[in-house]
């Protein structure tokens, strides 16, 4: 493997323990939904807020990861507008309802950095590795500066640029490529540490050194999933990561 000049971190659930939120806030709007939308009017199963949550949403933007699941259980819905309010009638209404129910449990729960977050990106900084945090939420870099995270990372490219520079979101490899062309460093010289099967979807598709897995579920057949999707390793966390970025077995 050629030596790793840079990584880009996904946040939720690599380097926050903030995805437990996000899965609750989408279960909340789209089960308050699921009766509203049964045609027939039978009561549809509800989300579920690991394997669902996991599969069709994780990773993605609020829209993106609406449509996903709308998809995945034959429920049509109109686009709607970027303004719709929250609700169940289109897709940013949907969107909406998500991000309202987020928004409103982050002032209950504060979000930390897992406990070997902050131990490993000092030692990927004393390598001279450089690192850029590129979720898919826009509350990244709020959440990243309350958990005192922001001074190690060179950079942060967040769902409100890809809203502003029209990037399309995950599996699609835009938003890391940017990372990595801000830190001067090419797809061949970069790694990928994400925990959502979107993302190393992505890493993948950008043809990316190495795509990392983070998998802290406790479903047996995530790391698989992960495998599965493009990761070239999978780790329980991010203790092992500057070890292995400097060839050693993890």
């Amino acid at each position: 493997m050629k030596p790793i000049r840079a990584v880009v971190f996904d946040t939720d659930g690599v380097l926050l323990d903030s995805a437990v939120l996000h899965a609750a806030a989408w279960k909340t709007a789209f089960d308050g939904c699921l009766d509203a939308w049964a045609a027939d009017g039978t009561t549809r199963r509800p989300f579920d807020a690991d394997r669902e949550y996991r599969e069709l949403v994780d990773g993605k933007s609020r829209l993106d990861g609406a449509r996903a699941f709308l998809d995945a259980r034959g429920i049509d819905l109109p686009p709607g507008e970027r303004g719709d309010a929250p609700g169940c009638g289109t897709l940013w209404a949907v969107a909406a309802r998500k991000e309202q129910v987020f928004t409103g449990n982050l002032t209950s729960r504060p979000v930390d950095a897992f406990t070997e977050v902050r131990p490993a990106l000092d030692e990927l900084r004393a390598q001279g590795v450089r690192c850029v945090a590129v979720p898919a939420s826009r509350h990244a870099r709020a959440l990243l500066g309350s958990a005192t995270l922001t001074g190690l990372f060179d950079d942060v490219v967040d769902g409100r640029d890809a809203a502003r520079l029209g990037l399309p979101g995950k599996p699609d490899p835009a938003l890391f490529l940017r990372a990595a062309a801000l830190l001067g460093s090419a797809p061949g010289d970069t790694a990928v540490v994400e925990d959502a099967i979107a993302g190393v979807r992505a890493g993948s598709r950008g043809s990316f050194a190495l795509v990392v897995g983070i998998d802290r579920s406790p479903d047996a057949h995530t790391a698989d999933s992960l495998r599965a999707g493009g990761a070239d390793l999978v780790l329980a966390d991010l203790r092992a990561l500057p070890a292995v970025l400097r060839g050693q077995p993890p």
